[in-house]
């Protein structure tokens, strides 16, 4: 990956802001949508009944427009190395070569190889990496989430904060889920886990942990997507959280703002959300809500209006949560274009771009430390310092840090040490967790030659044996 630097001719700065207006793209350019009212496309009940799931229902959007190779590709990569099943909603799907005009059989097929927001979506085989398609180090909950629940589905990883995943689905799987390992459907290469217990026994459960360790002050709420758990659940979850003392913080993660606005911007959705934003405020809460979107593409009015339903419903802020992802955002002008995307169009704070984490089949998504320690510098300065969004390591055991922050790094074998200050869960009784150092790895196929032969002889493999 190089970032590029080239100085803006308008500006005569490396970033030229310009202001730009969110546009929906015109979705009756694909020919299975041609004769969906706008009516049909702001209605949720539409966008879930039409989300494409296979091959044979991209294939009846898309007509001919798609040359049979992507489709070939794309039948591989779910095959062989897919580890979320195919879900896009329309919204979602519409976000992709926004600006094409189809002209005939197979005209669309490089233009949707090379979009940014497909690129993670709907990854295809021709994506992935060959010689290390995964890291020797990848794992499927490579944050170790699972090892630190403390009830099922409750991760206890922070000293004041916990992470409450509610249910395993979401209305949309994006490829590099970090929670691939028990969110939606298995695919040929990895069977999901499964949740146990009843789910009203498992908020019981998380409600009752809550109340019985008061040093617990700040929830996440999520899956899954709380998009998926029917309104009335959500809220007496939500209601259930506010009544604990020592909650101050909660904040309800969805993608759905940005895949699926359609349900943000419903009439009980709304006004349960100012129900709950109401008993907030009266007892000092703060109660947000975190989207994702990686792209600037995927920041449309439709979206710009559901972040404006929550805070006008009185959430106190919606912010992002993206991942850095190279095909995608991997450069500073399409982070800054995204950044201004979110915050001048949609009024959505940038918040983090997390590194993608350690999963199976995830190398040709990741980028070395050192390179988001460059995308860090070269965003600094154009927002506001409040709204700079902050790239972090998610590091194995440690948590999220900022690149900056790093112990030591051997660039050589791409290896990061770090440190930390506080003991998850399942360290209470471990002298070494606050003096040990914990490592990261960079993708392989990013270290000089002389790191490379080292991880191949770490492996046992000889020099040019590929790992397919």
């Amino acid at each position: 990956m190089s970032i590029d630097t080239s100085i803006g001719l308008e500006t005569g700065q490396p970033y030229p802001y310009r202001r730009v207006e969110l546009v929906e793209p015109d979705w009756t350019r694909f020919p299975g949508w041609r004769d969906v009212t706008r009516a049909e496309w702001e209605s949720v009940q539409w966008q879930r009944s039409h989300c494409v799931k296979n091959l044979k229902q991209l294939r009846e959007l898309m007509g001919d427009l798609l040359d049979e190779r992507f489709y070939a590709d794309l039948e591989r990569d779910q095959r062989e190395r897919a580890t979320m099943s195919m879900l896009v909603p329309p919204q979602m799907l519409n976000t992709m070569v926004p600006h094409a005009l189809p002209a005939g059989p197979g005209s669309l097929t490089e233009a949707f190889y090379g979009d940014p927001v497909r690129h993670y979506m709907i990854p295809v085989f021709s994506d992935r990496r060959t010689d290390w398609p995964s890291h020797p180090h990848a794992s499927r909950d490579s944050l170790h989430e699972h090892d630190m629940w403390v009830a099922e589905g409750l991760t206890h990883r922070y000293p004041t904060k916990v992470l409450a995943e509610l249910l395993p689905t979401c209305p949309q799987y994006c490829g590099h889920c970090t929670r691939m390992d028990l969110v939606g459907n298995s695919t040929p290469v990895v069977d999901k886990l499964k949740f146990l217990a009843k789910p009203h026994d498992r908020l019981e459960a998380m409600l009752g942990y809550l109340r019985a360790n008061p040093q617990v002050r700040d929830v996440v709420v999520s899956g899954g997507d709380v998009a998926n758990l029917p309104w009335p659940r959500l809220e007496a979850f939500v209601a259930a959280l506010l009544e604990v003392e020592n909650i101050r913080d909660i904040r309800l993660a969805t993608k759905a703002l940005v895949g699926l606005p359609q349900h943000w911007l419903q009439d009980d959705v709304r006004a349960g959300m100012t129900r709950l934003a109401t008993v907030a405020r009266a007892r000092g809460v703060s109660l947000a809500i975190h989207t994702h979107a990686n792209h600037a593409h995927s920041v449309t009015p439709l979206v710009a209006d559901a972040a404006r339903a929550m805070l006008e419903a009185g959430v106190r802020d919606v912010r992002n949560q993206g991942v850095l992802l190279d095909g995608v955002n991997a450069d500073p002008h399409a982070l800054l274009d995204l950044s201004f995307a979110l915050l001048d169009g949609a009024g959505i704070m940038p918040y983090y771009f997390y590194m993608c984490d350690m999963i199976p089949a995830a190398e040709h998504w990741r980028v070395s430390l050192g390179d988001a320690q460059r995308l860090q510098t070269a965003i600094m300065g154009y927002l506001p310092g409040f709204a700079t969004p902050r790239i972090v390591c998610d590091v194995p055991f440690v948590g999220k840090r900022w690149v900056h922050q790093v112990t030591s790094y051997d660039t050589e074998r791409g290896v990061s040490y770090w440190t930390k200050n506080y003991r998850t869960s399942i360290e209470a009784n471990d002298p070494e967790a606050l003096t040990r150092t914990y490592e990261y790895h960079d993708p392989i196929h990013t270290l000089p030659a002389a790191g490379q032969e080292w991880w191949v002889r770490r492996a046992g493999l000889d020099a040019g044996l590929s790992l397919a």
